[in-house]
């Protein structure tokens, strides 16, 4: 849902949208956001100005399978799971 919230937003907005939203998921959103704006400037010299989120993927990882002891000498299933996510920015063109 967040993903979808940002997707073909400016830049500054979908910072703005990330920042006040309540969801717990943003906070990372944010952070992955800010890396790809910061990428986009400094490895390929892009103009922040024009930048807009282009595509935002999320997809699920590898998930760890781990055990907790529980009561009279059994066992309970931990799955920590992981995801992956890929947020590209590009520029607009300025139309004339």
């Amino acid at each position: 849902m967040i993903a979808g919230l940002i997707r073909n937003l400016h830049v500054n907005e979908a910072l703005a949208q990330l920042t006040f939203s309540k969801r717990r998921a943003s906070g990372e959103v944010k952070k992955v956001l800010s890396s790809a704006i910061a990428n986009a400037e400094n490895n390929h010299q892009l103009d922040i100005d024009r930048l807009f989120v282009s595509t935002v993927e999320v997809g699920k990882a590898f998930t760890m399978k781990r055990f907790h002891a529980r009561a009279r000498g059994r066992g309970g299933k931990i799955l920590k799971t992981s995801s992956n996510m890929k947020i590209v920015v590009e520029q607009r063109e300025e139309s004339k």
